[in-house]
């Protein structure tokens, strides 16, 4: 498939329109662009009823009738309701009214689960619909899972009205209401709060469900000191020693950014369940703590505990992340010996990603196309893959493939394309792409906006990335912080300094992305004196600890000139990595030290730290700037032999013209030759 050749650049007919091998048939007749047709078919079987549905059109010959057998109806409706079938649900239920004969609570209790899972209402009030015809409404079990999925819809008043006329409220209809409401996701802590003050008012005896719903919304709104009373409740209440409570508390403090008492919680808990360590590995992995990640997995392994298929999506992209290619080699064992994690997509599509971001292109090819099931998921993250790895051209082809094979790209699929557009600077291909999200209603999503406004910024149409940001009626941290990208991606420094100001003026506070971004444009203004004010606020913060914050207090105080801050901070960091070694070596350069420059990427060599691509460009480029010809080529030799990093073109052009400058004309020719192989 990737030896397509594709004879337009334009991505306008594969991403406006459907894929040429769609599975269904146009009414219009057989032709795949006849796409108004395939259209006009599509919308009227989107509002046409369910089909009458007909005992001898769908059931296996070997059953008995139904009629005389409604157990066995109950058992097909619960298949498709696992399987997400809910169309065919819906015609079986029909056929069963029709005949008169009964469903119960339990076949139905698998319906409403579904229609959360994937996120129908207008076939949840359908569902609903049913269970009074069947005379259920008043079952007090299908009234919470009713209230549970009105409220993870946000249909609040829906929700309130049944839990209202419950003849008698338990412990167990309020966690329904609670939990809905944190399956709805978003800042509706607010309304969980109101719902738990109101349980504490009238007496009712919470249990750790109760507590656990509760601080999960917390945790989603990073509402620290909400969490914080409600762990004081806990320990007063004697619940901290459940693994539930534990596991929640958790979760909270690393999304709160508080790393240290998610530790503590974790290390006060006497029973260690996979789940506890799951929620402590996707904790660290979240705060990119990647060593405390791997460290935690070993631990939990020691213990005897297996890694689930959860642990693994969190654990595969650490992987990547450090290019610790052998340990993903052995997950990738582990994946294949265990068969059942081999046929889920999301395990998938983290080893594809993993493989990518190790710079094994090959491999990741080789599970993409194994996939037993492929889909949209596993399509993005060969996507990203290419885009990881310089092969940008192919990566925007990937969305024309994924069509091709009828998997219509989704929200992900379009924040991954819009950065490969951003790095190409093509103009005309972001433009469809935003289209596309605005033809599909993706907008206003957060990460699409910001990757918008990145892209619009690359391609110097500043204007476009304002007028997107202007529009939001709701901004968060991280639009705000792609304003300070854009302009700072079209030189205005000052003006990205205003953003900063307004965006403290406002409710929303620096994250450490952002907080990294300010050290920069410090650096990049010279200003000592505010970047030493915004160290403050990362010392305040515990920012200090994550890798990227620190490297760029390190670079920061370089371009500054201050470089016995940068070394004096750099000893302070008690968890280095390539990324901060990298960082205390470009410091050195932007001072002119080259000497000592060097030194330090002996000694991070000597200390066992693996240099990246990025601090091989660093000390190439601060070679070149000193004439150190002879450390040059020995630093070469180590990428391309010893460390196997793939040699990008410019980092060829770079020794070659130092080797020119130097007189050593063989040397250059023979490095000429080796760099004509990647054309």
């Amino acid at each position: 498939m990737e030896g397509l050749s594709v004879a337009s650049p334009s991505l306008s007919l594969q991403i406006h329109s459907f894929p040429p091998k769609t599975r269904f048939t146009a009414t219009g007749g057989d032709n795949p662009n006849n796409h108004h047709a395939f259209k006009l078919h599509a919308l009227s079987r989107r509002r046409r009823k369910p089909p009458k549905f007909e005992e001898n059109d769908a059931f296996p010959d070997s059953l008995p009738l139904h009629t005389k057998n409604p157990h066995a109806v109950y058992k097909d409706i619960q298949r498709f309701a696992r399987q997400n079938k809910l169309n065919e649900s819906l015609a079986i239920l029909d056929y069963l009214d029709q005949n008169g004969i009964p469903v119960n609570a339990t076949t139905f209790s698998h319906l409403i689960t579904a229609c959360v899972r994937t996120r129908s209402l207008d076939t949840g009030k359908k569902i609903h619909t049913y269970i009074r015809i069947n005379g259920l409404e008043t079952n007090e079990f299908l009234r919470r899972k009713l209230v549970n999925m009105y409220t993870s819809f946000g249909s609040v008043d829906d929700a309130h009205n049944l839990f209202d006329d419950m003849s008698s409220k338990n412990v167990y209809s309020w966690n329904a209401l609670l939990r809905g409401t944190v399956v709805a996701g978003g800042k509706r802590y607010r309304d969980v709060l109101e719902t738990y003050s109101e349980m504490r008012g009238l007496g009712v005896e919470m249990n750790v469900y109760s507590f656990s719903n509760v601080i999960k919304s917390f945790a989603g709104a990073s509402a620290l000191s909400q969490g914080l009373r409600t762990h004081g409740l806990l320990v007063k209440n004697g619940f901290v020693d459940s693994v539930i409570v534990g596991t929640s508390l958790i979760d909270m403090y690393f999304k709160c950014g508080k790393i240290k008492l998610a530790r503590q919680v974790f290390e006060e808990m006497g029973e260690r369940d996979v789940v506890l360590w799951g929620a402590m590995i996707a904790g660290f992995a979240h705060n990119r703590l990647y060593k405390e990640a791997l460290e935690h997995l070993r631990m939990m392994v020691d213990e005897g505990i297996r890694p689930n298929s959860v642990i693994l999506t969190s654990i595969l992209p650490v992987i990547g992340e450090v290019s610790a290619r052998k340990l993903g080699q052995e997950a990738h064992a582990y994946v294949l010996k265990t068969k059942s994690y081999l046929k889920q997509a999301f395990v998938q599509s983290a080893l594809i990603d993993m493989y990518c971001k190790c710079g094994d292109m090959e491999m990741g090819r080789r599970v993409f196309y194994s996939s037993v099931e492929r889909n949209a998921i596993c399509w993005t993250a060969l996507m990203s893959g290419y885009a990881a790895n310089g092969r940008l051209e192919q990566a925007l082809r990937s969305v024309i493939w994924m069509q091709q094979e009828g998997f219509k790209p989704d929200v992900v699929t379009v924040a991954t394309a819009l950065p490969v557009c951003a790095e190409l600077k093509d103009l005309k291909r972001g433009k469809e792409i935003h289209a596309y999200a605005v033809k599909n209603c993706f907008l206003p999503n957060v990460s699409i906006i910001s990757s918008l406004m990145v892209m619009y910024s690359k391609c110097g149409v500043l204007e476009y990335s304002i007028r997107l940001f202007d529009g939001m009626e709701q901004r968060n941290v991280i639009t705000w912080t792609a304003m300070i990208d854009s302009h700072v991606e079209n030189g205005y420094l000052d003006e990205a300094l205003g953003v900063i100001r307004s965006m403290l003026l406002s409710k929303h506070r620096p994250d450490s992305v952002a907080m990294s971004r300010m050290l920069a444009i410090c650096g990049g203004l010279k200003n000592l004196k505010l970047g030493k004010e915004i160290h403050a606020q990362v010392l305040k913060k515990n920012f200090e600890s994550v890798h990227f914050v620190s490297a760029e207090l390190v670079k920061m105080y370089g371009h500054c000139g201050a470089i016995d801050h940068a070394k004096s901070f750099f000893d302070t960091i008690p968890v280095k990595g390539s990324m901060t070694w990298t960082a205390i070596i470009e410091a050195y350069g932007y001072a002119g030290m080259y000497q000592e420059a060097i030194s330090l990427f002996d000694q991070m060599r000597s200390n066992d730290f693996t240099p990246n691509n990025f601090t091989f460009q660093v000390v190439l480029s601060i070679c070149d700037r000193a004439e150190f010809v002879d450390d040059a080529c020995r630093i070469f030799h180590l990428m391309s032999r010893t460390y196997k990093t793939r040699v990008s073109q410019e980092q060829y052009s770079l020794l070659i013209a130092l080797l020119t400058r130097s007189g050593r004309i063989e040397e250059a020719q023979r490095f000429i030759q080796m760099s004509s192989s990647l054309v």
